[in-house]
């Protein structure tokens, strides 16, 4: 349920854009992030940062890609993002002496410290990564294959991503479980 909150933004992007076009499925994902940011601040009283980042990049990007009228802005919207996540990713340790992804999992997974630098840094190039791949496909392909590829490309190769990270982190599971005996 979690995933499908989180991408329900895009995923009214992409029907709406089917049926209607690019801008006013940009006004539908800036009307859906809005949704989404109260529904959160409702349900529990707090807005995650990350959230509070997407409902602006989507403000900004989506708001001139209808000003403008020009759908270029709304292509650009998902590379800012990722590499925004990419930069605090790489950034917070150096600046702020934290490991964002051990703020995030530390509750769900215990990690010794070389492996906590190393999750970080894999989830900062993949988004810088991913971020270069939106680009590519904006600029290279037609409007309808980058939509496309924003809700099933991108949304896929995070869950390889996620897959991948799960087959490395295992093994501290099982030495977790082994030490535990």
């Amino acid at each position: 349920m979690k995933l499908l909150f989180d991408l329900f933004p895009v995923i009214l992007f992409f029907v709406t854009f089917k049926f209607a076009g690019v801008f006013t499925a940009t006004a539908v994902a800036i009307g859906a992030t809005f949704v989404q940011v109260g529904w959160v601040k409702y349900r529990h009283g707090k807005v995650d940062t990350m959230l509070w980042v997407s409902l602006g990049i989507i403000s900004v990007f989506g708001g001139a890609t209808l000003l403008l009228h020009d759908e270029t802005f709304i292509k650009w919207k998902p590379t800012v993002l990722y590499w925004f996540f990419s930069a605090a990713l790489l950034l917070a340790p150096v600046l702020f002496k934290k490991n964002l992804m051990r703020a995030l999992l530390q509750e769900k997974i215990a990690l010794p410290d070389p492996a906590w630098s190393q999750l970080n840094l894999a989830w900062s190039a993949f988004f810088a990564v991913l971020g270069v791949v939106n680009v590519y496909v904006a600029y290279n392909f037609s409007t309808d294959a980058w939509v496309n590829f924003k809700l099933f490309g991108a949304t896929g190769m995070m869950f390889v991503f996620v897959l991948l990270q799960s087959l490395w982190l295992s093994k501290y599971v099982e030495e977790d479980k082994k030490e535990n005996q």
